[in-house]
């Protein structure tokens, strides 16, 4: 059974991810908020919030399914969230969905494809994502659309907040060790730039994966 009780020796190596995930952005005002499909809908609820504050007059919601989402969102992340979105008051027409993506990399680029044949060539963008996204987001985005001003925001929650939200300490523990190893994963298979992975945040790693979060290890 799911518990959302983070356990006490686990805690500071959780933390150290958490906290090197966390772009730090400001946001600011931009053209575009891209809404990135995972099994959180708090993504899409944030980018109504973002929206509704004046961010961004334009939102793409984009995702298609991935074995963590496809019960949850049995017609695609990016369809699920725009209805999520229209249900929280942001208009029909502002949303547009991408629901052929499987990745990151594929988020972006088929997100540009999209906005293309709209006419829409936007100078920066918002990329909206869960929290231990944002780093792995950011570093995609500066390989496949390195010309555009991109900034990275999630739900300011706390870590115990977020994992009572989700559900499930495990699956929280483990999609941070996940996205840890793929920062540098990614960047040496050309997915993306590289990143910075200071000692510490290394040594967190090693210790959740010999402690056996390993199920979202590639």
């Amino acid at each position: 059974m799911a518990t959302t009780m983070l356990p006490r020796g686990l805690r500071a190596d959780v933390e150290t991810l958490w906290a090197y995930h966390d772009m730090g952005h400001e946001p600011r005002r931009c053209d575009v908020g891209i809404g990135l499909g995972s099994h959180d809908l708090g993504v899409a609820t944030y980018t109504a919030e973002l929206y509704h504050q004046g961010m961004f007059p334009r939102i793409v919601f984009t995702g298609a399914n991935a074995p963590t989402t496809i019960e949850r969102f049995p017609r695609g992340e990016a369809v699920h969230y725009r209805e999520h979105a229209i249900t929280l008051g942001v208009p029909a027409e502002v949303i547009s969905i991408e629901t052929q993506a499987t990745n990151t990399g594929q988020n972006l680029t088929n997100s540009r494809q999209i906005l293309a044949e709209a006419g829409v060539r936007p100078e920066s963008i918002m990329l909206i994502s869960r929290p231990y996204q944002q780093r792995r987001a950011y570093a995609t985005c500066r390989k496949v659309w390195p010309e555009i001003n991109v900034m990275c925001s999630s739900q300011p929650l706390p870590l115990d907040e977020y994992i009572a939200g989700i559900g499930d300490v495990d699956r929280v523990i483990n999609m941070l060790v996940g996205d840890t190893q793929r920062i540098t994963e990614y960047a040496r298979r050309g997915f993306a730039i590289e990143q910075d992975v200071p000692d510490n945040v290394v040594d967190a790693f090693q210790r959740l994966v010999e402690a056996g979060y390993t199920s979202r290890l590639i």
